[in-house]
């Protein structure tokens, strides 16, 4: 496996085109359903037209959060801007759990407090668009996050697909209302608000992880030990420490190798490890070796074999299962 890392300014520019798309789309349709949902008389696809403003706002906010995350290292963040892309997944976390609760409570206020009005053909036209419209935009949306490894455009994806089961619920609203169940609105959307909900506190956790520097997934870790145990001379391996940088990741390692090489040798060997892992992770950004003396010998093993228990195999223990 090669380290895929994608040029930031490219990714910045694949995701700009599709929010800007994205953008466009919910200004035509946040309009359109504002004047049909007065036309009409519908209350659902009023607030629903209202509810696909915010949407604007939040792709406005991935498009800043993916300028600033494009920017090289400078004198004050010497490590980069990656995690400007975070901040924006993480804010935009917070704005689904708000939407989530604003439409669970105007749902149960429809149903406490609710008066029957026979909305027009009009809305349910609208909604079908509308639904037809977001599902479009959420398609694209978590491809093209999946793509360039963006946690803030999958977040803003999972935007969408609300949006398009708030225009359901609205659906359902507005064809009950018209044969006369007019509590099956109100009710849909208190189901909606709870996956609405549900979906950003994910994001929220995921967000929060990385703003403090989550690890990746263990089972990776043991993979890298393994081939660097393998494909280079390192002896042992003391401790490997990866975290998540934004859409990057840095890793920390501490290997051993044999005590009389040569100062150059045991570059060459940190530069065989850098190599190694960034053939191993994916989104690798920098590679950080910590080069310590080792003897094969273990009345004469080195300091930090004797401290450090290793979790990770060492050239030893793999000739023994062998």
């Amino acid at each position: 496996m090669k380290n895929k890392i994608i040029d930031e300014n490219k990714r910045y520019k694949i995701a700009s085109r599709i929010t800007w798309i994205t953008i466009i789309l919910n200004v035509i349709l946040a309009v359109g359903k504002i004047i049909i949902g007065f036309i009409s008389n519908s209350n659902a696809i009023l607030a629903d037209g209202i509810h696909t403003i915010s949407d604007i706002g939040s792709s406005i906010g991935i498009i800043i959060g993916f300028f600033i995350a494009k920017k090289p290292e400078d004198e004050e963040h010497q490590y980069g801007h990656e995690k400007a892309e975070t901040i924006a997944a993480f804010l935009l976390s917070l704005m689904l759990i708000a939407v989530g609760v604003k439409i669970g409570i105007s749902s149960l206020k429809l149903m406490l407090y609710q008066t029957t009005i026979i909305p027009g053909i009009e809305a349910v036209w609208a909604a079908v668009v509308s639904i037809i419209i977001k599902e479009f935009q959420f398609r694209i949306a978590i491809n093209t996050g999946k793509k360039i490894n963006s946690k803030a455009l999958i977040a803003d994806a999972w935007h969408h697909r609300s949006d398009a089961l708030s225009s359901i619920a609205a659906l359902f609203g507005v064809v009950g209302a018209r044969m006369g169940y007019s509590f099956l609105d109100p009710l849909a959307g208190l189901i909606v608000s709870i996956i609405v909900v549900k979906v950003g506190v994910e994001f929220f956790i995921h967000g929060y992880n990385e703003l403090m520097d989550v690890s990746i997934e263990e089972n990776k870790l043991y993979e890298v030990a393994e081939r660097l145990i393998n494909n280079t001379n390192v002896k042992n391996i003391n401790d490997i420490k990866a975290r998540k940088h934004g859409s990057k990741v840095y890793v920390d390692i501490k290997v051993c190798v044999d005590p009389n090489i040569t100062v150059y040798m045991g570059h060459s060997i940190a530069e065989e490890v850098e190599e190694e892992v960034k053939k191993s992770l994916d989104n690798v950004k920098d590679v950080m070796v910590h080069v310590n003396p080792c003897s094969n010998h273990e009345e004469t093993n080195c300091l930090a074999c004797k401290n450090k228990t290793s979790k990770y195999v060492s050239k030893e223990d793999t000739k023994d299962k062998k």
